[in-house]
């Protein structure tokens, strides 16, 4: 059993054998009662859980978003830094001020997780920490999601101009890492919980997200932008509640 994030229940309607029985005649006219098996379509409820990462997962996640932010940017493939500063330098579409601001909070939150990164880098279980250093975390946690927020509301401003930098090709691919290696399921008879996407490295897991999707998979139709929102939500947020959670599931549920 694992530490989870958040768990929600989906309904996926399946072809299953139900069995009755019946009343009939046999070849001496005797009425017996005889086994029948048919398929009909049911409701089966399953439960999708967002399982916390371990210390190893959360490192093996930063090495991916690292990787990319690399690979992209090999490629001339501008930071959301890199384009700040060309603005708050040049002018343009981003405005001066959003531009300054933007650049004080990227230098900020790289300073933030590189101490919080210093900190941590010791102990494989964050949890047990030491107190002084466990206060230190939580306020450097907390510093480095307010910086992140703040960040994605000035983003969001000029969506279409960050939306293809190397931070952001970046952050897609850390959120599709955890979205198929946190995601697990089980059916209501199930016990033990099994891996939403099949694979033992990143590459095979992506390609089982990409195959259930190209195949209509029933149950990710279902779960899978739920779990996207969900993984989003917590990759964005500093110590997210499950009322937080529970609302983003409603939303879904019943749109506007």
């Amino acid at each position: 059993m694992f530490k989870e994030i958040y768990s929600f229940k989906v309904n996926e309607s399946r072809e299953v054998e139900e069995k009755t029985t019946e009343k009939r005649k046999n070849k001496e006219g005797i009425e017996e009662e005889v086994e029948v098996s048919k398929k009909v379509q049911r409701e089966v409820p399953f439960t999708i859980a967002i399982k916390n990462p371990t210390r190893r997962e959360l490192e093996e996640a930063d090495m991916e978003f690292s990787i990319e932010m690399s690979r992209c940017i090999k490629k001339g493939v501008l930071t959301k830094a890199m384009l700040a500063k060309k603005y708050s330098d040049t002018g343009g579409l981003l405005s001066e001020s959003d531009a300054t601001r933007l650049v004080d909070l990227y230098a900020k939150l790289s300073d933030l997780e590189g101490e919080y990164t210093q900190k941590t880098l010791t102990h494989r279980d964050v949890t047990k920490l030491p107190k002084k250093i466990k206060t230190e975390v939580g306020r450097l946690s907390a510093e480095v999601a307010l910086a992140r927020r703040e960040i994605v509301t000035l983003e969001s401003s000029y969506q279409s101009l960050f939306n293809h930098t190397a931070d952001s090709k970046a952050q897609n691919r850390i959120i599709l890492w955890y979205i198929t290696h946190l995601a697990f399921f089980k059916d209501e008879e199930g016990e033990e919980w099994t891996a939403f996407f099949e694979g033992e490295d990143f590459e095979e897991k992506v390609n089982s997200y990409y195959s259930k999707d190209e195949l209509e998979d029933p149950l990710f139709q279902i779960a899978q932008g739920k779990i996207a929102s969900i993984v989003s939500y917590w990759y964005f947020s500093n110590e997210p509640k499950k009322e937080d959670f529970d609302k983003i599931i409603n939303d879904i549920d019943n749109p506007s």
